[in-house]
C-alpha cells in the first residue's frame, strides 16, 4: 500500500511541530482523505476515521475551549487514544495544556500551520491524492510540449531518447528518460513523473548518460506533467495499412484511464521530432473543438454532394 511519512508532510507544507517528544520517523500517512473532529470532540465516535491526517479548524478550536475542564479531560482522552497519525491546528492556533499533555501520552503527534483551514485542507488533499495515487511504471519517455504531456513509447533502442532530446533542443520540456512512473489522480487524469534515481538524465546509445538540467539548463526540465497523448514508435511495415486520415481515435489504457494513442512507424528521413510536435498541437486542437480529418472530410462530402446536384441538373 502506498505511503507518504509524516516528516514529509511536515517539509512539504512547512508545518511546525509542537511536540518535538514524539518520534515520528515511523509515523505514515496511507489515505488521501482528511477528517475535521467536530462530531468526536462532541462524543460521536461511530465512523471515526482516525487513521487519517485530522484537521483543527477555528471553529473545533474554540468549541474544544468553550468546554469544562472535566469534560475536556474526558473528550480529549477519548479522542486521542485511537491510532491518529498526526493532528493540525490551523490559523496559528495552539492546543491546550491539557490537550498537548494528552497527545504526548498517547504518542499523537501535534503541528501547526499558519494558514487557512479551507487553504491547507485543500492543498493537502490534493498532495495527497497524487503522492498516494495507485502508480505502475512504464517503459518510456515523458516530454511536456506546448504544453501537452507526449508518453513516448516502444521497443528499445528504437530512438525514444533521440527524439526527445531533439524536442529539448526545440524549446519542450523533459519530464523523464527511460522509466516513466504514471499515477492515477482522478478517472480523468494521470501525472507522469520522474524516479528519483533517473530524474533529469537521458541515455544516448553510443554516448551515454546526458544530464539535460545541467546542458540545457533548467527550464529543459519538468518535475511532473499531465498525460495526454502516447506515441507508440514502431518499426515500418510495408505490408501494414497505417492510418492516413485519423477520423477514429486510437486509445491505450493506463490504471483504467483511456489516453489517445497514435502509431508513428519509423523510416528514414521522417522527422520525429516535428511529427511529435505537430501530434502534440494536433491533439490540442481538438480539445479546442476543431478536428482537421472531420473537416476534410465534410469538405469531401460536400463537394461530392455538390457534383451529384450538377449531374442531376
Amino acid at each position: 500500500m502506498a505511503s507518504v511519512k509524516l516528516a514529509e508532510i511536515i517539509e512539504h507544507s512547512k508545518l511546525e511541530n509542537l511536540t518535538p517528544e514524539i518520534d515520528i520517523r515511523k509515523i505514515k500517512i496511507t489515505q488521501p482523505d482528511i477528517n475535521r473532529p467536530a462530531l468526536q470532540l462532541a462524543g460521536y465516535f461511530e465512523h471515526y476515521e482516525s487513521t487519517r491526517l485530522q484537521i483543527i479548524g477555528y471553529v473545533e478550536y474554540t468549541y474544544m475551549e468553550s468546554l469544562p475542564k472535566a469534560r475536556q479531560k474526558e473528550v480529549f482522552e477519548q479522542l486521542l487514544t485511537y491510532p491518529t497519525p498526526g493532528i493540525v491546528f490551523c490559523r496559528e492556533l495552539q492546543p491546550n495544556a491539557l490537550f498537548k499533555k494528552t497527545a504526548i501520552k498517547h504518542g499523537v503527534p501535534l503541528l501547526m500551520t499558519k494558514k487557512a483551514t479551507s487553504a491547507f485542507t485543500a492543498e493537502i488533499i490534493r498532495w495527497l491524492n497524487v503522492k498516494l495515487a495507485p502508480m505502475i511504471s512504464v517503459h518510456g519517455v515523458l516530454v511536456d510540449v506546448f504544453g501537452e504531456g507526449l508518453l513516448i513509447t516502444g521497443e528499445s533502442g528504437i530512438g525514444k531518447s533521440e527524439t526527445a532530446l531533439e524536442l529539448i533542443k526545440r524549446g519542450h520540456r523533459l519530464v523523464t528518460d527511460d522509466v516513466v512512473e504514471i499515477r492515477k489522480v482522478s478517472d480523468e487524469t494521470l501525472i507522469g513523473t520522474a524516479p528519483n534515481i533517473t530524474k533529469h538524465f537521458i541515455e544516448l546509445r553510443g554516448i551515454g548518460i546526458v544530464d539535460v538540467k545541467s546542458l540545457f539548463g533548467v527550464s529543459s526540465v519538468k518535475e511532473s506533467q499531465g498525460i495526454d497523448l502516447v506515441i507508440r514508435l514502431e518499426e515500418w511495415d510495408k505490408d501494414k495499412d497505417y492510418d492516413r486520415l485519423g477520423l477514429e481515435e486510437e486509445y491505450i489504457e493506463y490504471l483504467g484511464n483511456r489516453v489517445v494513442c497514435h502509431n508513428i512507424p519509423i523510416r528514414p528521413g521522417r522527422n520525429l521530432s516535428i511529427i511529435c510536435e505537430s501530434a502534440a498541437i494536433n491533439h490540442r486542437q481538438k480539445k479546442m473543438g476543431y478536428n482537421a480529418a472531420q473537416a476534410l472530410y465534410e469538405r469531401v462530402q460536400k463537394s461530392l454532394a455538390e457534383k451529384r446536384e450538377e449531374e442531376d441538373e
